[in-house]
């Protein structure tokens, strides 16, 4: 695979999206199409196709998966707009709009949030920028601050409430990490002695939005929100479980290719641009998505994200998948 096909395989990042709009504008139980084709079919599809651990050195090949990162942001907003569009003249009702705000959480966690932690780590303020619309768009208000500034100082070790434990299940570990990301967040930045704390900013979009939305679409545009919103965190902290679970590291230690756990499976590479090279991604943080390389003496999930959702929501099972690839680290 050379350059050119892998960057046009970045493409396939946006289909979900696409699923997600398509669906709710049809109405009815296909509302719920994201659903399927992200959680189900692609996690299917995930077991089935092979690996892909080429490693591809061109800074001459950016233009175009930066351009792929930017489609994300237009297509995060048409998701959220046929969404609130289909409540609002009434097109969707009912359990329809449930699917449809689970649906576009999905949508929210595997697109708008993915992009967003690329962007966030650029040093063009406009990229940042838009890592923040994104999150916002997303319902999420602590990533930012607890993701670059807690979560990669001390990944693996216990100030890191980002990074799940052994024998800790994938719910406690949700509420867990949000908690402690939000408190550890509005901690660090009050330490900092800023004016108007960013955290609390965040909270305060959040609401204003939310009551805008009760005054035009009333409780089901709010409970769609709230849906929507929840999904994608859940979905946020689940590959936060998946990444860096049971593995530790000293609070003195460098971080390296064997603190987190990464799969090459080529749904998660190329639907998810590389979220899955998660190593290589904590070894150096500021490099680009289509840059990050493999391993081959890190860890490795036996399949990818989408592929191991279902496995690591029933914690004996994954608790049975996954140990015995920890006694092997």
């Amino acid at each position: 695979m050379n350059a050119q096909q892998r960057n046009g395989l970045y493409l396939l990042s946006l289909i979900p999206g696409l699923v997600c709009i398509a669906g709710i504008w049809m109405g009815g139980w296909f509302c719920g199409a994201n659903l399927l084709f992200s959680l189900i079919f692609l996690g299917i599809l995930e077991w089935i196709l092979p690996s892909n651990e080429s490693n591809i050195h061109s800074s001459a090949t950016a233009t175009y998966p930066e351009f792929v990162l930017w489609l994300h942001v237009p297509l995060q907003m048409a998701s959220i707009f046929v969404l609130l569009e289909g409540i609002f003249n009434e097109t969707i009702v009912g359990w329809d709009i449930v699917l449809a705000a689970l649906s576009t959480g999905v949508q929210a966690g595997t697109s708008a949030v993915v992009v967003a932690h690329e962007y966030i780590h650029r040093k063009n303020k406009l990229k940042k920028a838009m890592g923040l619309f994104l999150l916002f768009s997303a319902g999420n208000v602590y990533f930012y601050t607890a993701h670059l500034k807690i979560h990669h100082k001390w990944v693996g070790t216990e100030k890191d409430p980002a990074s799940a434990k052994l024998n800790e299940s994938l719910y406690a570990f949700f509420l867990r990490s949000v908690i402690g990301q939000i408190r550890d967040s509005y901690a660090l930045e009050q330490k900092q002695g800023k004016a108007l704390n960013p955290i609390l900013s965040q909270i305060a979009g959040q609401i204003v939005w939310v009551l805008v939305l009760a005054g035009i679409l009333g409780i089901g545009g709010v409970l769609a929100w709230l849906i929507h919103s929840l999904t994608a965190a859940f979905l946020l902290e689940y590959v936060n479980y998946i990444e860096h679970y049971g593995l530790n590291r000293e609070n003195n230690e460098r971080c390296t290719e064997m603190h987190s756990w990464d799969s090459n499976k080529l749904v998660s590479r190329f639907v998810l641009v590389d979220l899955s090279r998660h190593a290589d991604h904590h070894y150096y943080a500021s490099k680009p998505y289509h840059t990050l390389n493999a391993y081959s003496q890190g860890n490795k999930l036996p399949a990818g994200y989408a592929g191991l959702f279902f496995i690591a929501a029933i914690p004996p099972l994954w608790y049975k998948v996954i140990h015995p690839r920890i006694s092997k680290v």
